[in-house]
């Protein structure tokens, strides 16, 4: 199974009613879905099928957040097979960048996600 990701950048993610529209959203379009929230900067990780993490983008969109910004549009995952890793769908959130780059590298895209965001 082709699996898809995305990366969302935006100023921040402190509205648990936003996040409770994305968590209802994860789960409707069978996504895993990491948040960077609580803070500056919100960071916005989807994964899953095309159409699923595509739709789950749109939900984002139309929450309108602040500074907005599509890192990386839904494209399939190109990297190790530990990429591959089945993650549980729904949404989980983390407080700290630091925490969401451990995901990452957890997943075995952390490569991806440091360019992604122009740390490199």
């Amino acid at each position: 199974m082709s699996l898809f990701h995305a990366l969302i950048r935006t100023h921040h993610i402190t509205s648990r009613k936003k996040v409770a529209h994305l968590r209802k959203a994860a789960k409707e379009f069978d996504v895993y879905a990491l948040l960077r929230s609580g803070g500056c900067p919100g960071i916005m990780y989807c994964k899953g099928k095309e159409d699923g993490v595509k739709n789950w983008v749109g939900t984002v969109q139309r929450l309108r957040y602040k500074d907005f910004h599509l890192a990386s549009k839904p494209s399939l995952i190109m990297e190790p097979a530990s990429s591959q890793l089945q993650d549980s769908t729904g949404l989980f959130e983390v407080e700290d960048v630091n925490d969401f780059a451990a995901a990452m590298e957890k997943r075995g895209i952390a490569a991806w996600w440091r360019k992604a965001m122009d740390f490199v």
